[in-house]
C-alpha cells in the first residue's frame, strides 16, 4: 500500500480528529462494560448530550479555534486565547450554535481570560488542573512548523497554558506533539519509540523530575502489550494520553483505531478526538470512512479552512 502524502496526512489528523470526537459525543461518561455491551461501530446520534448524529464536541470546537488562529496570526497564544473566549462567550465555532460541553478548568482559564490575564497565565496550576482540555486541541499546533524540534516543545507547552499550565498538562501536549512529528514519516510503533527518546532528550530536567515520572506507562516499552484492563480512559490528561497511543500502537487501520478508543467508555469524546488524530496522521485522509466524513457538522465550513491550514503548513 503507497504511505499517505503529507498532504493526506495532515489532513488525516485534522479531519480524524473531529471523526473521533463524533464517534464518542453520544457515549461520553459511559462505563466501560456500559459501552462494550452496544459498542459504538458508526456514527450514532443523541446519547449522553442528544445530539444528532456528526455532532463534535467543544474538543474539535477549541481545534477548530486553533487552526484558525494559525491560520491567521501564526503562534499567538493571545490570538488563540481570544478565540477560545469567543467560542465559550459566543458558540463560535459550534457545531449547532451553542456549547453543551466545557471543562471546569477550561471555564475558569475562560474567565481569566475574560480579565485580561495575560494568555500564558490563564491556565490553572493545581494538580487537579491536569484534566485533558488543552491536549484535545494541541494537534495543529503539533504540524505547524518550528525551525527546531526544541522551538515546537516551546510552542506546544505554551498553547497549553492557556487553559492548562501545570507542567504535567504541558508535557503531555510536547509527548503527544513529538509523536505526532515522528509519525509524519515512521510507522507507529518506530514513532513512538522515537517520540520516547526525544521526550527523554528534551524534557527531563532535575525540575520536571516529579511529572515526568507520570509518564512512566506511556514511556513503558511493553506498552502495545498492556491488556486492556490496565488502560484508563477518564478525563485525566495521562489516561488520555496513554488510552490513545495503545490503540494506535495495538491496531492496524484508522477505522479499528478509533473505535478502540471510544468503546472503551470514560471520556470517549476525547480519547477518540486524540486517537483519532494520532491515527488520521498515520494513514492519512483517504483511510477515513466517506461515510464518516460526510456525517460530519459543518463540513463544508471546516474544508476551506483544513484546506488553508495544509497549504501554510507544507
Amino acid at each position: 500500500m503507497k504511505a499517505p502524502t503529507k498532504r493526506e496526512r495532515i489532513l488525516g489528523g485534522l479531519w480524524g480528529s473531529l471523526v473521533g470526537d463524533a464517534l464518542g459525543v453520544p457515549v461520553e461518561f459511559m462505563g466501560r462494560a456500559d459501552v462494550q455491551r452496544n459498542p459504538v461501530t458508526d456514527m450514532r446520534g443523541f446519547g449522553t448530550h442528544r445530539q444528532p448524529a456528526g455532532t463534535w464536541s467543544d474538543d474539535s470546537s477549541m481545534l477548530l479555534c486553533t487552526v484558525e488562529s494559525l491560520n491567521e496570526h501564526g503562534f499567538s497564544p493571545a490570538d488563540m486565547a481570544a478565540r477560545f473566549l469567543r467560542w465559550g462567550r459566543e458558540s463560535y465555532w459550534t457545531p449547532h450554535g451553542d456549547v453543551f460541553d466545557m471543562g471546569i478548568a477550561t471555564s475558569q482559564a475562560l474567565n481569566r481570560i475574560a480579565a485580561g490575564k495575560p494568555p500564558l497565565e490563564c491556565g490553572g496550576v493545581s494538580e487537579y488542573d491536569n484534566g485533558n482540555g488543552s491536549l484535545m486541541r494541541i494537534l495543529p499546533v503539533a504540524l505547524y512548523p518550528a525551525d527546531l524540534l526544541s522551538d515546537s516543545v516551546v510552542r506546544l507547552r505554551q498553547a497549553s497554558c492557556i487553559t492548562h499550565a501545570h507542567l504535567r498538562s504541558q508535557l503531555a501536549c510536547a509527548f503527544f506533539g513529538l509523536v505526532v512529528g515522528r509519525l509524519m514519516d515512521f510507522p507507529p510503533r518506530v514513532a513512538w519509540e522515537g517520540a520516547v527518546i526525544d521526550f527523554g532528550g528534551l524534557c527531563y530536567k532535575p525540575e520536571n523530575f516529579a511529572d515526568y515520572g507520570h509518564f512512566k506507562d506511556v514511556c513503558n516499552p511493553r506498552l502495545p502489550d498492556f491488556p486492556e484492563c490496565e488502560i484508563r480512559s477518564g478525563g485525566y490528561v495521562m489516561e488520555t494520553l496513554t488510552s490513545a497511543i495503545w490503540c494506535l500502537l495495538t491496531t492496524e487501520n484508522f477505522h479499528d483505531c478509533v473505535l478502540k478508543a471510544v468503546n472503551l467508555g470514560g471520556d470517549t469524546d476525547t480519547t477518540g478526538c486524540v486517537a483519532g488524530g494520532l491515527a488520521g496522521v498515520c494513514y492519512g485522509i483517504e483511510a477515513i470512512a466517506p461515510e464518516w466524513l460526510a456525517a460530519l457538522a459543518r463540513k463544508d465550513d471546516i474544508g476551506p479552512l483544513f484546506d488553508r491550514f495544509t497549504d501554510l503548513v507544507l
